[in-house]
């Protein structure tokens, strides 16, 4: 009967010893993870330079009249729109473009004037990314208050697109014209620059 007793004291003992170890790791609490950072905003890189586009300039066309114009001369500002086609190859990008630009040049002292330029462009160029380093060359009608002519400029231009659509510009380009007006001798050279923005579709 002791022995008994002793066995029932030692289990209840052990039990009272042994019982807060066990209520403390069935209360243990957990411990949840860290949420997670959120994934970094995407940044616009650039690169892809294929579709339409299209979109306005603003500019300044410088002339200089040869032949039978020369000593004459003139510069002022040009406002235009343009529109075009680009497909980027990866590193090279080409397309071609129609442009036009309204003018109000008065050639001193002759008393001509300038009133408008069309162009058609071909274009090619160095995808940098976000940039475009392009050259151009083509086909430009000039019409004047003696008359108009067909002639070809050539030029340069670098382009940054500063969202995947939005594009910004500026634009360097020099033409010869001959005979214009059907008058033999009644020659000229002109310089455009011109800023544009365009619109990628």
């Amino acid at each position: 009967m002791k022995n008994i007793l002793s066995a029932a004291a030692a289990t209840a003992l052990t039990l009272v010893l042994t019982g807060p170890a066990f209520a403390g790791a069935l209360d243990e609490p957990t411990i949840a993870p860290a949420p997670a950072a959120p994934p970094p905003a995407p940044v616009y890189t650039g690169g892809n330079w294929t579709g339409f586009y299209a979109g306005a300039q603003i500019g300044n066309l410088d002339a200089d009249g040869e032949s039978g114009l020369a000593g004459n001369s003139g510069d002022d500002t040009t406002f235009g729109l343009h529109a075009g086609y680009n497909y980027d190859f990866g590193s090279w990008v080409v397309g071609g473009e129609l442009d036009y630009d309204d003018a109000s040049v008065d050639l001193s002292p002759v008393g001509a004037s300038i009133d408008s330029v069309w162009r058609a462009k071909l274009r090619g160029g160095y995808d940098f990314g976000r940039t475009l380093l392009y050259a151009t060359a083509g086909l430009a009608e000039v019409d004047t208050s003696v008359g108009s002519d067909t002639g070809d400029f050539y030029g340069v231009g670098v382009s940054y697109k500063a969202t995947e659509q939005f594009i910004v510009s500026g634009e360097y380009l020099m033409h010869d014209f001959s005979d214009i007006g059907g008058n033999s001798g009644f020659d000229a050279e002109a310089d455009t620059f011109t800023i544009r923005a365009s619109w990628q579709f």
